[in-house]
């Protein structure tokens, strides 16, 4: 079913997932691996790497004599990851593995990136032990998490949909996922990751336009996905437009905030 705009789902979800969210994605990518000091010749790893937003960017700097690698659980995620790499750097490694469970040896890397997935690791402990293994000995971690969900308008009008259309519980889940950058700090802590800094990014991001983007976007993430399974697209046009009521007509430019995080092996 379409809705007035025309539009209605195509592609699959971690294709939809490439388009959709690199707008929102672009600069805090840009400042997650400037933050990893990258250097060329340098090894990398991209942790829950998605569709490869933070990979493509390190690859660039690395050069060809540095290596990259990319893990996430979703396969379908890295099919599109390995599609959409360029060719002109050095062959990105993209391998399905949970974060907790890393197919690498210790020491691997000299840095390890992770770019808006560590609030959804299950076992957030875990995984950053496992980020510190597979550094090498004065190794960056860096990574980054929404935070302030306040502050960052079209998240708060997208929270606000997901607790009228999907209830409670995912609603609370939304929610955790910007919260997560005290955790995520105390993980490093224990994992033995040193020298931690941490401070705030807000970038004002311009959205294509909102009537095709909202449905769009929405159909890309967990929760949207979890209302077209229970409501078909009908129910992903109605929850576009209240995400849409909830924003200013005049515009398409947001602030988005996030916490990056970095620390040393």
């Amino acid at each position: 079913m379409a809705d007035a705009t025309g539009f209605h789902l195509k592609g699959s979800a971690p294709e939809r997932y490439e388009h959709y969210v690199a707008p929102l994605m672009a600069p805090f990518v840009t400042a997650l691996v400037d933050a990893g000091d990258l250097y060329p010749g340098a090894t990398v790893l991209d942790l829950a790497c998605g569709t490869g937003f933070a990979a493509r960017a390190a690859a660039a700097q690395v050069g060809p004599t540095g290596r990259v690698a990319g893990t996430d659980i979703d396969e379908a995620r890295l099919e599109v990851a390995v599609d959409r790499h360029p060719r002109l750097y050095p062959d990105i490694e993209f391998t399905a593995a949970p974060a907790d469970d890393l197919p690498y040896p210790d020491a691997t890397f000299d840095v390890v990136l992770c770019q808006q997935g560590a609030q959804f690791f299950p076992d957030l402990d875990a995984a950053l032990r496992e980020a510190a293994r597979v550094l090498r000995p004065g190794g960056r971690f860096a990574a980054t998490v929404w935070s302030d969900l306040e502050a960052s308008p079209y998240f708060a009008a997208q929270h606000r949909a997901v607790r009228r259309y999907c209830g409670p519980d995912t609603a609370a889940d939304f929610q955790e996922a910007f919260h997560a950058a005290d955790r995520l700090a105390t993980a490093m802590d224990g994992a033995g990751l040193r020298r931690p800094t941490r401070h705030d990014l807000t970038f004002t991001i311009t959205l294509p336009p909102l009537q095709d983007y909202v449905p769009g976007h929405l159909s890309a993430i967990p929760w949207g996905r979890t209302l077209t399974e229970t409501g078909g697209e009908e129910a992903l046009t109605r929850a576009a437009d209240t995400v849409r009521a909830a924003l200013p007509a005049d515009t398409t430019a947001f602030p988005f905030t996030a916490t990056l995080v970095t620390a040393h092996r």
